[in-house]
């Protein structure tokens, strides 16, 4: 007699990478197909919008949790900006070595948007996209399938290997150090047509931008 699967273990082997946005090299998931393929795995789940809470010095936290077959977890997510920075009541500005730059106040469109993303969140507790938030490319059951299946030689792409430290590096370093003003998602456009980058590359490419 076969052991029932866990939900964490049906919810984590979906591959949700065709429900994904990629935005400043960040990857979203559609809350509406996430709680849609969630549902339909699990048709007992629900989920809770909790108080925002908000704090005068680091802005605001949105809060929800989820209860799938009587187990519930809380998560939570602080209204942010594209640069990440914490949104609060009234707009405000930061000083960097590029200058100052203003952080937009809060609207309810950005606390309903942070609610939609914590939700999504916290479905990943329960396994769905846990792999994202783990900056892998495919959910375990498939990544483990790759892994026995006989090794084939990747297709050439064209496309220079980036390595931290090596020449090319420093030239990129240069050319992000140069164009700050672009942002990531230029930027990132346009080292993509020219290298390859692992997880742990692109992450450093972000941190020059810091």
């Amino acid at each position: 007699m076969s052991q029932t699967k866990s939900v964490f273990d049906r919810l984590s082997a979906i591959n949700v990478n065709e429900h994904v946005e990629k935005k400043d090299n960040l990857t979203y998931l559609s809350w509406a197909w996430a709680w849609s393929v969630t549902k339909k795995e699990c048709p007992d789940a629900s989920y809770k919008i909790l108080e925002t809470e908000y704090d005068e010095a680091l802005g605001f936290m949105c809060h929800t949790n989820v209860t799938i077959e009587g187990q519930t977890l809380e998560m939570w997510l602080p209204v942010m900006d594209g640069k990440n920075k914490s949104m609060k009541k009234q707009a405000y500005t930061y000083t960097t070595k590029y200058g100052e730059k203003q952080v937009d106040a809060a609207t309810t469109f950005d606390i309903n948007k942070t609610l939609m993303r914590c939700l999504v969140k916290n479905l990943a507790m329960f396994g769905l996209g846990i792999y994202i938030f783990a900056g892998e490319d495919l959910p375990e059951s498939e990544s483990s399938a790759l892994v026995v299946a006989p090794a084939k030689a990747k297709p050439s792409t064209g496309l220079i290997e980036l390595v931290v430290g090596s020449d090319n590096w420093k030239s990129v370093v240069k050319y992000v150090s140069d164009n700050k003003d672009l942002g990531i998602g230029k930027i990132g456009q346009q080292l993509n047509r020219k290298y390859s980058m692992t997880n742990e590359v692109k992450q450093a490419v972000v941190d020059l931008l810091k």
